[in-house]
C-alpha cells in the first residue's frame, strides 16, 4: 500500500526498502497505541509522515553522514536511515520511550548504518556531519547554535518547517545560502552553506 503512495509522489525506492518502511509503519502503529510516541494515530497518518520525511530526497545532496535532531518516533531520521542505506545516520532523542522504540527498530530492521543517541543534540560529541536534519524541534537560529560544535562550513541543513520559516530565516544573524522548497503545508529549509 505504501508503494502506491510513494509512486504517486514520484518517490522511487527498492522493494526491500519499502518493505522495511512497511514494517516500521506496523510497529510504530502498535507501539503508539501503548506508549503514545507520535501524533500519527493511523496507518495513513504514518504514511503521510513517511512521505514528508522522504520528499527532500528529490532535491538534496545525499550525505555520507547525517544527524537528526530530536527524532521523536523516527521522523525524519529513522525513515531517512532506512532509505539511505549507505549513509551513516545518528538519531539524537532524549526521551526514553522513544529511544527504546528507535533502538528496537534499529535491531528489527538490521539498520547497521544507524546509531541512536539517548541525549540532547548539544551533548553529542562527533566530528562534523555532512547533513543535519530536524523536524518540529525549535527555531532555525537555535538549531544552528545547538549544532555548531558538530558542524563545519561544509555541513548542510534540512529543517522541516511550517509557515514561520520565512521569519526565522530573517532572524538568523549569519548569511545563509538556502532554498525553501514548499509542498502542501510543509516548508523544507535546505541550507547549503553559511556564508
Amino acid at each position: 500500500m505504501l508503494k502506491n503512495y510513494l509512486k504517486k509522489e514520484g518517490i522511487e525506492l527498492d522493494d526491500s526498502i519499502i518493505s522495511k518502511l512497511e514494517i516500521f509503519t506496523t510497529k510504530l502503529d502498535e507501539w503508539n497505541r501503548v506508549h503514545n510516541l507520535t501524533g500519527a494515530k493511523t496507518i495513513y497518518a504514518i504514511y503521510e509522515n513517511i512521505l514528508d520525511s522522504l520528499y527532500p530526497l528529490s532535491f538534496i545532496d545525499v550525505p555520507k553522514t547525517l544527524l537528526d535532531v530530536g527524532t521523536g518516533a523516527g521522523f525524519p531520521g529513522l525513515v531517512l536511515a532506512i532509505a539511505l542505506e549507505d549513509t551513516k545516520v545518528v538519531l539524537s532523542e532524549p526521551l526514553k520511550k522513544r529511544v527504546a522504540f528507535l533502538k528496537y527498530m534499529r535491531v528489527d530492521l538490521e539498520l547497521d548504518n544507524l546509531t541512536v543517541e539517548a541525549k540532547k543534540v548539544e551533548e553529542i560529541d562527533s566530528i562534523p556531519f555532512e547533513l543535519i536534519t530536524s523536524r518540529a524541534v525549535t527555531n532555525t537560529k537555535l538549531l544552528l547554535s545547538l549544532t555548531e560544535n558538530i558542524s563545519n562550513d561544509k555541513t548542510q541543513y534540512l529543517f522541516y518547517k511550517g509557515g514561520r520559516v520565512f521569519d526565522e530565516v530573517k532572524d538568523v544573524s549569519q548569511k545563509l545560502n538556502y532554498d525553501i522548497v514548499q509542498k502542501n503545508l510543509r516548508n523544507y529549509l535546505y541550507i547549503k552553506s553559511q556564508i
